[in-house]
Order: structure tokens, then sequence, then C-alpha cells
């Protein structure tokens, strides 16, 4: 059980926190005070600092326009989706306009690789 306190002690704590209470807010502007500062003072330097003089560019070495992908890239219907699963396998590889296999010709890889080094093709010793 707690002791009562007399109210002369009670009296002396109150004024203990008044007083704290009252030394906390005159720290509090020198602390937080910058808070209270509306946000256009606050942007006004940086606003200054943006505006810097603009240099004329040498026209090769100025930034072009973005061309539209549409331009270079041509997106054709799809296919009609298969209706297995094995089906999905390489189906848009056997489409005429979607292979894979464009503009080159299936060579093996070790007679080629020995032309291309000019290496004699069986080992000597």
């Amino acid at each position: 059980m707690a002791k009562p306190c007399s109210f002369v002690a009670r009296d002396e704590i109150w004024k203990r926190n008044i007083e704290t209470e009252l030394e906390a807010a005159k720290r509090w502007s020198h602390k937080w005070g910058f808070l209270k500062t509306p946000l256009e003072e606050l942007i006004e330097d940086e606003k200054k600092e943006n505006t810097k003089p603009k240099i004329e560019l040498p026209e090769h070495l100025q930034v072009r326009p973005v061309t539209p992908v549409e331009k270079y890239i041509k997106v054709l219907p799809s296919p009609p989706v298969p209706r297995t699963t094995q089906g999905f396998i390489g189906w848009r590889s056997v489409v005429p306009g979607l292979e894979l296999e464009r503009g080159y010709q299936i060579l093996s890889c070790k007679s080629a690789f020995f032309k291309d080094l000019k290496w004699p093709c069986e080992p000597s010793d």
C-alpha cells in the first residue's frame, strides 16, 4: 500500500512538473522550431539552385526525340493457341513467320571449328 503524501509534498511535485514543462517549451523552439517554417520558405533555396543558365549544345550532342517503337517493330497477330500441352512445345517456331531458325545453315560444329582455326582434323603425335 502506498504511503499517503502530504498536501505540501504534492504541491512541490506539481510545481516541479510545471517548471519542467515550461523549460521544455522554451527549448522546443531552439531544437524543433524549423518544423514551424512554411514549406515554400524551405524550398525557396532549392528553386534558386535549379535556375542555372542553359548552354546550347552542338547539334551532334543534342538528344534526339524518341522514335515510336511501332516504326521499327511490327507485331502481327498470334497464331491460334494449341489445344494440347504437347502442342505448346515449339508451336511458334513451326509458323513460317515466327521460326527461330532464320538465315543460317547448320554445320557440324567440330569440323567448322577446326576449319576456322586451320587445325588438322586428326591430332598428330
